[in-house]
């Protein structure tokens, strides 16, 4: 789990609830159940509507990434590309098998295997490229996704202002039906803008942060993996890998 970004979402929330204490505003002044729902809801019927259900689905899923346990150690994947590249000098590179089936990550399964087959340089790149590519440009989709939302909001915000003041307009005869017409007007407006600047795009930023130091530790692996199909040896690979902690 990632304790930075929650932290930055509490502080976040700390930011709108502090500063409306602090010019002596109540918390259930910013609870506001119909508000809420124009907003949120309009904004994931916005998304629904615009992307493909795989891209929705997808960054949903990329939410849940940009929150969890998502750092990668270059130089203790730098240790393990060296590993592989004793054990496949030592016992041959049929060997690094039995080293693929103790890894979660599909991409490093996928070379590994790709090696122990006894594939060249040229088809283990151009093979894992594909799926790198492939993979970086549907979650750069899922993130769109994400930031589209983000643009999404304020506007839903907006109409929840909208209606609001239709609400209390047509109420004009009734003041006791005023103040909550009011309230869902400025509310959804506060509900809109914070979730668009203090949730969905920050996050979107992230994930696309994210993907691109995925990219890169993915280009590493893909590096080391052919180094080794050509045989070079584990000092040498070792050098030429640790150009990626710079």
């Amino acid at each position: 789990m990632d304790l930075t970004a929650i932290l930055g979402v509490l502080l976040a929330l700390a930011a709108v609830v502090g500063g409306n204490y602090l010019e002596g505003g109540q918390l259930q002044e910013l609870l506001n159940l119909p508000a809420a729902a124009i907003v949120i809801c309009g904004t994931l019927a916005a998304a629904i509507i615009q992307s493909p259900s795989s891209d929705v689905s997808r960054a949903f899923r990329l939410l849940g990434w940009a929150f969890g346990d998502n750092k990668q150690d270059l130089g203790k994947s730098i240790e393990k590309i060296v590993q592989w590249c004793v054990i496949a000098r030592r016992k041959g590179l049929l060997a690094l098998e039995a080293e693929a089936e103790k890894e979660t990550d599909p991409f490093v399964k996928s070379g590994l295997l790709l090696l122990a087959d006894g594939k060249g340089a040229d088809v283990i790149r151009s093979t894992l490229e594909v799926e790198l590519i492939t993979t970086e440009q549907r979650d750069l989709q899922g993130a769109k996704v994400i930031e589209s939302m983000g643009g999404y909001a304020p506007t839903l915000g907006i109409i929840g202002a909208v209606l609001g003041l239709i609400h209390v307009m047509s109420n004009l005869s009734d003041p006791d039906s005023l103040g909550a017409g009011i309230a869902t007007a400025f509310v959804a407006t506060i509900y809109g803008i914070g979730i668009a600047n203090l949730f969905l795009i920050p996050v979107a930023n992230k994930i696309k942060s994210l993907i691109l130091m995925r990219y890169q530790y993915q280009e590493m692996v893909l590096d080391g993996l052919m180094f080794i199909a050509e045989g070079q040896n584990p000092k040498a690979i070792q050098q030429r890998l640790q150009g990626y902690l710079r």
